[in-house]
């Protein structure tokens, strides 16, 4: 006895239009077949529940259905209401709203299940396409802040240049190749299965031409027939300024080369970050900590600082306390792709003497009760601002 269309999506007899929809999704991307490619009965689940939500979807099949069982939706006259499915991609057809085809925008489901289709049929006479690749790039902060062609060396498989990556001798295709005699060219093949549900069609890649649908006659001795060989490449890497840890760069068909003419992959770029001798990275900001002796810090000195762009003399203001943070204004990083400038902040550290003549601690005990030794942080006061007093020494 056929099963019942209810108990094969889950749901109860009064359930909505909305339920059973949802219901249906639930079981196709549980079975679809790419996802249990090991489950013979997968692909049978899978179109089980198709044939179910195409009576229950519509109002009027489903209203037979419910008064005169299978036999009121031709069960007995086509094999079952799915027996119209031939192939998986017919399903996909019939209910491409529910994957989000019919939306225009496209679903996950869609993507990864029928564009899957897609692919192995337009790969038909063509070699299998190439994998990515993925390097890590370092650069230094300068390189960051202005830019930079890198010029890197790469591992990977490249087009045969004697057989101009079609894996024949002579780089001719012409009589060195054959069709597949297992598929007859169509690069696919088909399984047929009857059922009390109908006749069902499964298609996959021709194993004997990997879904090429023809056969190398006579092969490229270079390569042995693939189109490519592994070899080291040079490639120029334009990196655009303000890029930051974690960024990539795409190159577009600068991975691994296809099979016999199959295009190639992409080469994906991270960017890494050199640690820095002097600096800290906050996003577009840089912090350099300025280290000074206690009388520099109470008679004011001049001192020269690093900058991406060389180096700059700084005067510091008589009094000035530990733990400030001086800012020197667009000398941090660029945004990628906007016009902001980050700063360069300064953090001062004021050096506590750690080994003391006897002399030295004797004139320091006079000072310890002086009143200017004595702290005061609620009257310190904002000194002039420095930014006058910067001076650039580029080196």
């Amino acid at each position: 006895m056929p099963e019942d269309y209810y108990d094969i999506l889950g749901v109860s007899r009064d359930a909505s239009d909305d339920e059973i929809k949802k219901a249906y999704r639930k079981k196709a991307m549980k079975y679809h077949p790419d996802r249990n490619p090991d489950d013979p009965e997968a692909e049978a689940k899978f179109k089980r529940a198709a044939e179910a939500y195409e009576v229950l979807s519509s109002s009027e099949k489903r209203q037979r259905y419910d008064r005169y069982g299978h036999a009121g939706v031709g069960n007995g006259s086509r094999g079952g209401a799915g027996a119209g499915f031939q192939d998986i991609n017919d399903i996909f057809d019939a209910f491409g709203d529910i994957f989000g085809g019919a939306a225009g925008g496209g679903s996950i489901f869609d993507e990864v299940f029928r564009n899957a289709g897609q692919r192995r049929r337009s790969s038909r006479r063509s070699g299998k396409a190439g994998s990515d690749l993925r390097i890590k790039l370092p650069l230094t902060l300068e390189e960051i802040a202005e830019g930079a062609e890198k010029r890197i060396k790469v591992q990977k498989f490249v087009q045969c240049d004697d057989c101009s990556g079609t894996g024949a001798a002579g780089g001719t295709e012409g009589e060195n190749f054959m069709m597949c005699p297992e598929c007859d060219g169509t690069g696919e093949i088909r399984q047929v299965s009857r059922s009390v549900f109908g006749q069902f069609v499964n298609v996959q890649a021709c194993p004997r031409c990997n879904g090429e649908g023809r056969i190398i006659q006579d092969k490229c001795a270079t390569c042995g027939g693939q189109g490519r060989l592994e070899d080291e490449e040079t490639i120029t890497i334009n990196v655009p300024p303000g890029v930051m840890e974690g960024n990539y760069l795409t190159l577009r068909e600068a991975g691994n080369a296809g099979l016999r003419g199959g295009p190639a992959g992409d080469l994906r770029i991270e960017i890494e970050e050199e640690p820095h001798e002097h600096f800290k990275r906050d996003g577009l900001d840089i912090f350099y900590d300025l280290h000074i002796s206690f009388p520099d810090a109470a008679l004011g000195t001049e001192v020269e600082v690093p900058t991406l762009k060389g180096k700059a003399k700084l005067q510091i203001d008589p009094g000035i306390q530990a733990g400030k943070i001086l800012r020197m204004r667009d000398r941090g990083l660029p945004e990628f792709n906007g016009s902001r400038q980050g700063d360069q902040l300064i953090r001062v550290h004021v050096w506590t003497p750690q080994e003391l003549s006897a002399e030295q601690e004797d004139v320091l005990r006079e000072w310890q009760s002086a009143e200017p030794f004595t702290p005061k942080p609620e009257n310190t006061k904002p000194r002039k601002s420095f930014f006058s007093k910067v001076k650039d020494v580029f080196t």
